[in-house]
Parts: C-alpha cells; sequence; structure tokens
C-alpha cells in the first residue's frame, strides 16, 4: 500500500510530543509538508529539529500557538494559512474522584478537547471545501465510549468530539472532504506513564508497573499492553491519504479492542 502525501500540507495540533509527534513524523514519511503545533515558540522549534533528525525530513515549519485562545488559533492561522490535512490531537488528561471534578475543571477538558478542535476545523475546512480536497482527523479515545470512573470529565470531552466529528463530516458531505474520529487506546507516552504512577505502586519497575495498570484498570484490553504512538500513527497516515476516500463520519478504532462492540 503506496500513500504518497507530497502535494499536501497537513496541520497536527499538540504535536511536540506523544502522538501527535508520531503523526507528524508519519506523515512527514509520505511526503507531506507537517505543521508541528505546541503552545510556546521554544518546544515547537526543538520539536521541528527532533522530528527533523529522527526522520531525515526538512518538511516540517513551526507553528506555535496556544489554539485554546482565538489569539492563539489566528497565530497558527498565520503560520499555515492553509492545510490540507488537519489532525486536532491537543488534548488534556488525569484521572480525578468523580464528585471533587469542579466547574472549572469540567469547562477546562471541555475547551482544551473540544472547543479547540472545533476552532481549528473553523479555520481550514471552508478552504478544504473550497479546493474539493482535505481531511480532518479528531485523536478520541476508547474513553468516549467506555468512560472510566477515574476520568469522567476526559470521557465526556471525547464523547463530545465524536459528535462534532459527525456533525462536521455531514456539513462536508459531497465536498471531497472527510471528517473522521480516530479511537486511541491506552497509549504509551510520557504523560500516560505518569497516569500509570498514580494509579499502581510508584515503586513498581516500569514493565511490571504497565502489566499491574492494565491488569486492574483497563482489563477490557485485547492487546494487554499500552499501544505505542507509531501504531496509532499508522491508522492516522492512512485515515488523511487518498486510499481513505470513502471513510468519513467515522469513529476507526486503534484501541488493541478495548472497546467491547463488534462495530467500528
Amino acid at each position: 500500500m503506496h500513500i504518497d502525501l507530497s502535494a499536501r500540507t497537513a496541520l497536527v495540533t499538540g504535536s511536540t510530543q506523544g502522538i501527535g509527534a508520531a503523526i507528524a513524523a508519519g506523515l512527514a514519511r509520505a511526503g507531506a509538508r507537517v505543521a508541528v503545533n505546541g503552545r510556546s515558540r521554544e518546544s515547537v522549534e526543538a520539536a521541528v529539529a527532533r522530528l527533523s533528525a529522527q526522520t531525515g525530513s526538512d518538511a516540517f515549519v513551526a507553528a506555535w500557538g496556544d489554539i485554546t485562545t482565538d489569539e492563539g488559533a489566528r497565530e497558527v492561522a498565520r503560520a499555515v494559512p492553509a492545510a490540507d490535512i488537519l489532525v486536532n490531537n491537543l488534548g488534556v488528561f488525569g484521572a480525578r474522584d468523580a464528585l471533587e471534578i469542579t466547574d472549572a475543571e469540567w469547562r477546562r477538558y471541555f475547551e482544551v478537547n473540544v472547543l479547540a478542535a472545533v476552532r481549528m476545523i473553523r479555520s481550514f475546512l471552508p478552504g478544504m471545501k473550497e479546493r474539493s480536497w482535505g481531511r480532518v482527523l479528531n485523536i478520541a479515545s476508547d474513553s468516549a465510549v467506555v468512560i472510566p470512573a477515574e476520568m469522567i470529565h476526559y470521557g465526556m470531552s471525547k464523547t463530545a468530539l465524536l459528535g462534532v466529528t459527525r456533525g462536521f463530516a455531514k456539513d462536508a458531505a459531497g465536498t471531497g472532504v472527510t471528517v473522521n474520529s480516530l479511537i486511541a487506546g491506552p497509549t504509551h507516552t510520557g504523560g500516560v506513564e505518569d497516569f500509570v504512577r498514580e494509579l499502581v505502586d510508584p515503586a513498581l519497575p516500569w514493565e511490571e508497573a504497565q502489566r499491574e495498570f492494565m491488569r486492574t484498570h483497563r482489563p477490557q484490553s485485547l492487546l494487554q499492553r499500552l499501544i505505542e504512538p507509531d501504531e496509532i500513527a499508522n491508522m492516522a497516515v492512512y485515515l488523511s491519504s487518498p486510499l481513505a476516500s470513502a471513510t468519513t463520519g467515522g469513529a476507526v478504532r486503534v484501541d488493541g479492542g478495548y472497546v467491547d462492540s463488534i462495530l467500528p
């Protein structure tokens, strides 16, 4: 299967590390020009240098700006006036007792995990529709479907993101633009390592801690291990390509079999 994105420009939000960085690298390897996004100039420029060395590609450009704000979104739009591929990866997560989640935390999770994606779609979808080609991909989570008791606010935001995806896919109907969600399962990132340490004995060696986390907190996983970011990126690159032209309005699972469902 050959994926050629050499004529395309991609923007991946929250892409200085973790899943976002893996997706950015995958898109660049497929030939795309990739805008790397983060809140600060320093973190983005460091990520661009790191990704360039990792992939041997000079296709990365810096697009710093806090897209949870209107001004930050405008900064990113100035750096990337048009994008053929938009990957809304930015997100926050964390464990909190259900009854201790404050109003401010509910709002923050909705604003970061949902409204920031909506803001980016509003910026770039019109141009995609005018050019009759585009890909919008929202990185959701198994938590959108299997709401974790220890982070209901996170699950709520990812469920909302599935609704946002379906709605904008209908808005783009018949234009040559596809809009999809990617449901990522428990994935091995630095942030997830910290999260695992919060929930299991922090004195355990990492491999043992990971197994204990999956056994006690994610027993539904058929993979029975954390997913690696590159495994998420492989599907993201495919969904960003011309080969996925008939997939839109969907929620495509890369969850290691975590969601107990026979439907996508």
